[in-house]
């Protein structure tokens, strides 16, 4: 039997919308970017007082490209939602959807302020003592700004599971690297990765929030990738959903209580969400039996890998840095390939089903 979908949902998918519907979606697109590229080059006029800027740091052209970039982003993402949104004909738009909608938001804004910023400094490191003359300083900002609104707008029409994994990849590489860069302390890797968000600085500033919107986007995507996934088990999808919010509250916590002040919280949620990861990981199986099982063992070896780890910090032969990035980098792999094996294995059973031999087929949907 298949569960009844939900009223509302943020992730419409538009890959079988028609040619012509694509044609459209393309050319408001191409109309948003030239939007964007006219405000935010004419807005550079009294900002800069048509004279030149540094390409990075304060008052500078890669800064004000970010902020603006940033805006638009979110300006663009929700106007992009609302022309492909059909909410009002499926049912009420509930609080989570609001906060789901807001989370897809920030992140690519964050994406897009952090993409840019980073971009200037690489680039000033290779154009040392160089100044961006004024004509160059309207063009460049307005054709980030112009570049940002495009991809925002078809990231927003093309909404689905696939997209959102990519999103979150990019949102916490950039995220955790920015803080890294950006860190006061420059030995702050001798302590452990939670040090980057010890201070009051703007690093660490960027690295709470970075845990906190990953929390937020990892209990969103928990929901939708796991909803009508076919499984045998009677409660499996609802398990698997459960440990997965876990992991997603446990992250945003972790950004929320800084080890230096509430060691003590910090430690038990951090612990907790490794906790829930390794049960999700052995009971998978048994839960949606029909996952690949080369997926089930990488998952597997993630662990194997990260209790290994684990291991040689206790001995003293590996910094808690080291173990904390390793182990990082394994859970979010996973999570993200498992929303992109659990989409695929939903996609599956939905062409099986209009299939003339899937019919008859019984399915049972979390």
């Amino acid at each position: 039997m298949s569960a009844p979908r939900a009223s509302v949902s943020p992730l419409a998918d538009t890959r079988s919308t028609s040619t012509a519907s694509e044609r459209s979606l393309e050319t408001l697109g191409l109309w948003m970017a030239i939007v964007a590229f006219i405000l935010v080059g004419v807005i550079a006029i009294p900002v800069f007082g048509f004279g030149p800027a540094p390409i990075a740091g304060e008052g500078s052209v890669g800064q004000y490209a970010a902020i603006a970039s940033a805006v638009t982003a979110i300006v663009v993402f929700i106007g992009g939602r609302l022309v492909v949104d059909d909410s009002t004909r499926r049912g009420r738009i509930g609080v989570l959807d609001v906060v789901d909608m807001a989370a897809f938001a920030f992140a690519h804004a964050i994406i897009a302020l952090l993409g840019w910023t980073l971009t200037a400094t690489i680039l000033e490191n290779g154009f040392i003592d160089a100044v961006v003359f004024p004509v160059p300083v309207l063009l460049l900002s307005g054709a980030a700004a112009s570049l940002t609104a495009y991809v925002a707008f078809l990231s927003a029409t093309h909404l689905d599971l696939q997209l959102l994994a990519i999103v979150l990849a990019t949102f916490l590489a950039l995220g955790i690297i920015t803080s890294m860069l950006t860190a006061s302390d420059p030995h702050w890797w001798q302590e452990n990765l939670s040090a980057l968000g010890m201070t009051d600085d703007l690093s660490a500033r960027t690295f709470n929030l970075t845990l906190i919107v990953a929390g937020i986007l990892v209990t969103t995507l928990a929901r939708y990738a796991t909803h009508q996934v076919p499984t045998s088990h009677p409660r499996g999808v609802a398990r698997v959903r459960t440990c997965l919010v876990i992991v997603g509250i446990f992250l945003g916590l972790v950004g929320v209580f800084h080890v230096d002040d509430f060691f003590a919280i910090h430690t038990g949620v951090a612990s907790g969400m490794a906790v829930a990861f390794s049960i999700l990981v052995f009971a998978l199986r048994r839960w949606i039996p029909r996952m690949p099982s080369t997926f089930l063992l990488l998952g597997y070896l993630f662990v194997v890998v990260i209790v290994t780890l684990a291991v040689l910090f206790a001995i003293g032969y590996y910094t808690l840095t080291a173990v904390e990035l390793v182990a990082g980098l394994l859970v979010f792999t996973w999570i993200i390939l498992f929303i992109r094996n659990a989409d695929a294995l939903r996609r599956d059973a939905e062409a099986a089903a209009t299939e003339p031999s899937g019919q008859g087929r019984v399915i049972s949907h979390g």
